[in-house]
């Protein structure tokens, strides 16, 4: 089953909303002075963008983007603020040397040849500058989820093969700090970053899967409807629902950053 990146609404209320609440923990451990030139790698639906201008004092901010539907929603949002172009991670069509740092937020794991996005982004980035990214802790404390696979591999094994806490080994923090040592980035650190995800009731938490943007929301809509109930309800009986039908989850991501030498 191929991953689903196509629509930014549906993209939003699944994942998207979290990734912005990452975004400025991210930028603050990053802590980079003003006036700086910045690419975003797969820049979504902009929160990344978004958190740069609004906290960075940036020179300028480009971003480059594969999906139509996501980048249509950047521009929505951040308007002639950023530079955007249509494209991936391994074609970026910028001159060598062009960015004071470049930032990928939730996309690593994503890129088909990760030596090689890495080797892109070090070309376009100048000497002395910094390339960092975060991924979510899918195996770990992205929970919801965790919640959901581990739910769904109980009711049908098969479903192991799509967790994205099995498929994508990368999203750990010694994976991640080996990617950019490979890559030959050198003062290369990780950091765990937490952010709260709160559901007001179980049907808040739920229909953001019925979407069928991403891994877990496309695998949701491949069953028919009596599995999908029983995923459902699979579900409900494993979350730590409070007293008042509230749900208080965690979504780790692992940030990493490195320095391209001079």
């Amino acid at each position: 089953m191929p991953d689903n990146w196509q629509s930014g609404d549906p993209y939003e209320q699944y994942v998207g909303r979290w990734s912005r609440r990452v975004a400025p923990k991210f930028l603050d451990w990053l802590a980079m002075p003003p006036r700086l030139h910045w690419l975003d790698v797969g820049c979504g639906t902009g929160a990344l963008c978004a958190a740069v201008l609004d906290q960075c004092a940036p020179a300028s901010v480009s971003a480059i983007e594969p999906s139509e539907g996501f980048l249509k929603a950047a521009r929505e949002r951040l308007g002639d603020r950023v530079v955007l172009q249509l494209g991936g991670a391994t074609d970026l069509a910028f001159a060598d040397a062009s960015f004071d740092v470049t930032v990928c937020g939730l996309v690593l794991n994503f890129i088909p040849d990760g030596r090689a996005g890495l080797a892109a982004m070090r070309r376009v980035t100048r000497p002395g500058g910094c390339i960092a990214g975060y991924v979510w802790d899918y195996s770990g404390k992205m929970e919801l989820m965790r919640y959901f696979w581990n739910a769904a591999v109980d009711l049908s094994p098969a479903a192991a093969a799509l967790d994205e806490g099995a498929r994508f080994p990368l999203c750990r923090p010694e994976a991640l700090a080996a990617l950019f040592q490979s890559a030959g980035l050198i003062n290369v650190a990780t950091n765990a970053i937490d952010v709260d995800t709160p559901f007001a009731d179980f049907d808040e938490y739920w229909r953001p899967f019925l979407g069928g943007n991403g891994p877990a929301p496309a695998y949701a809509m491949s069953l028919d409807e009596s599995a999908r109930t029983r995923l459902r309800e699979r579900i409900r009986e494993t979350l730590p629902i409070q007293a008042d039908g509230s749900l208080r989850l965690i979504a780790r991501a692992w940030a990493v950053r490195g320095a391209v030498a001079r």
